[in-house]
């Protein structure tokens, strides 16, 4: 019998997998140049533009990646309506704690190269998930709190208490953001965490039945020998 034929990869796949890396790379730098003077408010003023230089080329880089993956889509109208949330953090960067989300990609690479079985793979791409979104969520929410009015979340600690508690789905009500995108970026960080409690728990259902299955087998086939 013939061996199966290769699975036929599109254009935009083989452009995903060779740019990956390299985009992974960019989006370290965008962190550093993003988080650094939200946790250093008093940056010498060139050392600030470099990093606000470094961040837009990023975006400017994203931009472009999205656009290649738009050309080389089949159906482009369902492709851009498919990564309708690309579309939003490029064409509206006013909202740009948004962009930190596009360091996600990590989970990605994360999730291939986790090894063992399903239990193992769920719980570390999510822990890794949560890690990160957690560290993200609280750069995100003190660089749109800090120099707020009324604002409660105006060290990186209140911040990633604020984030640890939201993710975790505990919301002590402590600390709580008080503008727009400060609860723009809490909403991001309740769906996470509820996904995350979801996944964890499914997995380990699945984990569970699968071993009382075993049992069962191991328990039938003593039993007939």
């Amino acid at each position: 019998m013939p061996p199966p034929p290769p699975t036929q990869v599109s254009r935009v796949e083989a452009w995903e997998r060779r740019t990956e890396l390299p985009l992974i790379a960019l989006a370290v730098a965008f962190l550093v140049a993003y988080a650094w003077p939200v946790l250093d408010p008093r940056l010498e003023p060139d050392l600030r533009t470099t990093l606000v230089t470094v961040s837009w080329t990023v975006w400017v880089a994203f931009a472009l990646d999205f656009a290649v993956r738009l050309h080389l889509a089949e159906d482009r109208r369902r492709y851009a309506a498919a990564h309708w949330y690309d579309v939003a953090l490029i064409v509206l960067p006013m909202l740009r704690p948004l962009r930190l989300l596009r360091l996600l990609a990590f989970m990605r690479v994360l999730q291939r190269t986790a090894a063992g079985g399903l239990v193992g793979r769920a719980t570390t791409y999510v822990l890794g998930t949560a890690v990160l979104a957690m560290f993200l969520g609280a750069i995100a929410v003190l660089d749109a709190e800090q120099d707020a009015r009324d604002a409660n979340i105006t060290t990186f600690g209140d911040a990633l208490w604020w984030a640890t508690t939201t993710v975790t789905t505990v919301g002590y009500g402590d600390r709580f953001p008080v503008t727009f995108e400060g609860r723009l970026v809490a909403v991001i960080l309740m769906i996470v965490g509820i996904g995350a409690v979801g996944v964890v728990t499914a997995a380990l259902a699945t984990w569970l039945v699968s071993h009382v299955q075993q049992e069962r087998d191991r328990a039938g086939e003593e039993a007939v020998g």
